[in-house]
C-alpha cells in the first residue's frame, strides 16, 4: 500500500491546481496513489524514492485528467480547447491524407467514458498516471490506436505477406530490456536531431513543441502551410531513418529488436520531451562541427 505524507500531498495538491477543477485532495491522492503503484511497485515503500517519484509527476496535467474522469464541464471545456488540436496534428502525423482523424474522434469517446460498468463511466483518463505530459501521452494512446488498426488490416493480408513486418513482443512492459530499449531511443532521437538544419529544427519546435497550427508555423517562417506539412513529414521521415539506422548499424539490432524499441516508445514514451531535445539537439548541433551520424 502507498503512504505519501500529508506534507508532500499538500505541496503537490497546491501545485497542481487541482482545487480549481473541483477536484478533492483524496481524489487526487487516489490519483497519485495509483501512479505510484503503477510504477513502483514495492519500491513505493521507500520514501525517498517516492518523493522523488511523485516530485517529477505532471501534477497539473495529472489534476486535469482526474477532473475530466470525473466529468468535470469546466475542465472539459478546457481539455477540448487545448487538446483537440494536438490530437488533430497527431492523427495527421500518422496519416497526412485525413484517415486518422477518425482515430481522433474515437479517442475522446473512450476518454469522456462513453461505456459503462457497475453504473460507472469507465474514462480513458483513468489510465494516465502523469509520468509524461497529457499532449504525449495523447500521442502515444492514438498512435497504438492507430498501430492496432494496421494489425487488424493486416489481418487480412496474405501469410506470406506478413514476413516483411517484424512482430514485437506481446507485452513489452514485461521486457527486461525495456528501459535499455527506450534509453537507445532517446540517444537515437537526440543524434538525429542534432544533424538536422536549423531551419528543419525551428519548424518542429513550432509545430510540435509551441503546438502551433501549420498556418502559424508557414507565417513565422514564411512558408505555405503544404510546404510546412511537406517539409514537416520529410523531416519525420529523416529522424526515424537515422533512428533505425543508429540502432540496426550501431547497436547491431535486428528488424525484431528494433520494432521493439519503437513499441516500447510508443506504449509509454516516459520522459520523451521534444522541447527538451530540441534544445539539447541546437547545443550539440553548436559545439560540435557538422558531420554524418
Amino acid at each position: 500500500m502507498v503512504r505519501i505524507s500529508a506534507e508532500i500531498l499538500g505541496r503537490l495538491y497546491g501545485q497542481s491546481g487541482a482545487a480549481a477543477w473541483g477536484v478533492s485532495e483524496t481524489a487526487f491522492a487516489a490519483a497519485l496513489e495509483r501512479s505510484a503503484q503503477k510504477t513502483l511497485a514495492e519500491g513505493a515503500k521507500d520514501t525517498r524514492r517516492l518523493e522523488r517519484f511523485l516530485s517529477a509527476l505532471h501534477v497539473k496535467d495529472l489534476a486535469l485528467a482526474c477532473a475530466c474522469a470525473e466529468g468535470t464541464e469546466l475542465a472539459w471545456d478546457h481539455f477540448v480547447r487545448e487538446f483537440r488540436p494536438v490530437l488533430y496534428r497527431s492523427a495527421d502525423a500518422l496519416a497526412p491524407g485525413g484517415s486518422a482523424r477518425d482515430l481522433a474522434d474515437s479517442v475522446y469517446a473512450e476518454l469522456f467514458g462513453l461505456e459503462k460498468r457497475d453504473g460507472e463511466r469507465r474514462s480513458l483518463f483513468r489510465y494516465y498516471h502523469g509520468r509524461s505530459s497529457l499532449a504525449t501521452w495523447l500521442r502515444a494512446v492514438l498512435a497504438q490506436r492507430h498501430v492496432d488498426r494496421i494489425r487488424a488490416e493486416r489481418r487480412l493480408d496474405p501469410i506470406e505477406d506478413e514476413a516483411s513486418y517484424p512482430a514485437a513482443a506481446t507485452n513489452p512492459e514485461d521486457d527486461p530490456d525495456r528501459p535499455r530499449f527506450l534509453a537507445l531511443v532517446r540517444l537515437a532521437l537526440l543524434r538525429a536531431i542534432a544533424t538536422l538544419a536549423d531551419r528543419d529544427r525551428l519548424r518542429l519546435g513550432c509545430y510540435y513543441g509551441q503546438a502551433l497550427t501549420l498556418a502559424e508555423t508557414g507565417r513565422l517562417l514564411n512558408e505555405h502551410e503544404a510546404t510546412v506539412s511537406r517539409q514537416l513529414a520529410r523531416t519525420r521521415k529523416a529522424i526515424r531513418a537515422e533512428v533505425e539506422r543508429y540502432l540496426r548499424k550501431e547497436q547491431g539490432f535486428g528488424d525484431e529488436q528494433i520494432a521493439l524499441c519503437f513499441q516500447c516508445t510508443i506504449d509509454d514514451p516516459g520522459p520523451l520531451d521534444l522541447e527538451e531535445m530540441l534544445g539539447s539537439g541546437r547545443s550539440r548541433k553548436d559545439s560540435e562541427p557538422e558531420r554524418s551520424l
